[in-house]
């Protein structure tokens, strides 16, 4: 078979993509970074709802907290990757013999399509009662709460840090009513300098906090994800 010295088929070509009538500069290159990002493509070949999937993969990889048996809630699910990362793992639909079946409930403000082995609820997680709903849900306290969740842009860089910070402050409250003695919580942040307070009171309540950046959020991306083990009840 002849070789193909024309150097086609040795990288992927970059698409490019035409500014179209009435689209943004803005958003003909958000479109073409889309068309172009190698997680993006991975997603869609592994049938996996977007490249964050790829983000809780990662941290899961080095701090192995989605194990057979555990009983995990996602807040913010929407659209489902970090559901569809967490089921195998757990073991949520029993298909490892031998070892424990863990259970998974999504939640977020939104309807969100199915996920097999999942259990998904529309439900705003700042409600008074949404503790008490999600620990009937599951039957009891959760051994990992996570959190991918991330406050709509406004543009204004230090307003948008301060709005995920308060939404991931919001979540950890949220994981100290639900969360089993010994429990993980595992969240996006921003780095920015808003983050101190949120530490400080993670380190009052778990053993041990960490923070990962995983090669699946973009590098010029300021996000980062805490990951708090050992919650001391």
């Amino acid at each position: 078979m002849a070789k193909n010295t024309s150097g086609r088929g040795q990288r992927e070509l970059r698409v490019k993509v035409k500014t179209a009538r009435g689209r943004k500069l803005s958003s003909t290159l958000w479109l073409e970074r889309q068309l172009n990002d190698p997680y993006v493509q991975r997603a869609k070949r592994e049938g996996y709802r977007g490249r964050a999937a790829f983000k809780i993969e990662e941290i899961d990889d080095k701090f192995r907290f989605l194990v057979p048996g555990a009983r995990v809630v996602d807040l913010g699910c929407a659209p489902g990757g970090w559901l569809q990362i967490a089921v195998p793992r757990i073991n949520a639909l029993g298909e490892k013999s031998g070892k424990r079946m863990g259970r998974i409930i999504g939640i977020d403000l939104q309807e969100v399509e199915p996920v097999p082995g999942a259990e998904i609820h529309v439900l705003d997680f700042l409600e008074d009662d949404a503790d008490d709903k999600v620990k009937g849900w599951l039957d009891g306290k959760a051994d990992l709460v996570m959190s991918d969740m991330a406050a709509a842009s406004s543009g204004h860089k230090q307003t948008d840090h301060l709005r995920i910070m308060a939404l991931c402050e919001a979540a950890a409250y949220f994981a100290f009513d639900v969360l089993e003695e010994g429990g993980t919580f595992v969240a996006k942040v921003l780095a920015g300098g808003a983050e101190g307070d949120l530490q400080k009171v993670l380190k009052q309540k778990f053993t041990k906090v960490a923070y990962m950046k995983p090669g699946a959020s973009r590098s010029d991306s300021s996000e980062k994800f805490v990951v708090a083990t050992g919650f001391r009840g």
